[in-house]
């Protein structure tokens, strides 16, 4: 488990370089944190390779407090979908030096991270993705378009998983990103939990976490990464 820029940016890795299958842990708007790095750790323990690139490589990889969300502004403003392209490519490209291809390889994302995560989907680089309560669905955010509108491009099998009570994310939108993303040809699926607010997986947050939802979340992400991604 470290930190290094294999990538040509900061990555932060857990697990072994001989794994079968590979992860792409996508940050939340608060930067590769504790938390993000023990949910990478977490994935290395089921038997993946983890790596968690810092999408703030530009300003520095800054870590905010969750207290402090205001100050994470600035750093998602410089975001763009040319950037995070170059940086997700970037990723894969490096966990193809170790050996592994696209089938291998998952992304699953959180808040910030989970739109990212919809938009590796996109780019067939990978051979599933999750994204847990991602934004950005009826309104385009880091350059990207919404994600109603993006779903058709998807290439690969996607997960979405949301909590009913999250303000920023409405109910309405996610059942119009379900039917966005029942219409293209790949597998999705979107799990809804009536009583998961925004950041309900992040037990770092004890206003938001929800044990329940997010013991189930993140068994389904392993359970659909399973079903789709190839350990060959």
């Amino acid at each position: 488990m470290s930190d290094a820029a294999p990538a040509g940016f900061p990555v932060y890795a857990s697990g072994n370089t001989d794994s079968p299958r590979a992860v792409i842990v996508l940050q939340e708007a608060f930067g590769v944190n504790d938390h993000i790095r023990d949910v990478a750790d977490r994935f290395s323990d089921e038997g993946y390779l983890a790596v968690a690139p810092q999408l703030f490589h530009r300003d520095g990889s800054p870590e905010v407090p969750y207290d402090d969300f205001p100050s994470t502004m600035p750093f998602m403003a410089n975001l763009t979908k040319q950037g995070l392209t170059n940086d997700l490519n970037a990723t894969t490209d490096f966990l193809a030096t170790l050996g592994f291809r696209a089938p291998n390889i998952a992304a699953v994302g959180f808040c910030m991270g989970g739109t990212v995560s919809f938009f590796a989907a996109t780019l067939g680089t990978i051979g599933a993705a999750a994204s847990f309560y991602g934004g950005g669905v009826a309104t385009g955010r880091f350059g990207l378009p919404p994600l109603i509108e993006l779903a058709a491009d998807l290439q690969s099998p996607w997960l979405g998983l949301y909590g009913d009570l999250d303000q920023s994310i409405p109910v309405d939108q996610v059942e119009a990103l379900r039917a966005a993303t029942a219409s293209t040809s790949v597998d999705t699926e979107i799990v809804r939990y009536q009583d998961g607010k925004h950041g309900f997986h992040c037990d770092a947050r004890p206003d938001a976490f929800n044990e329940v939802a997010a013991t189930d979340a993140y068994a389904h992400a392993l359970a659909f990464f399973a079903e789709h991604l190839s350990d060959k």
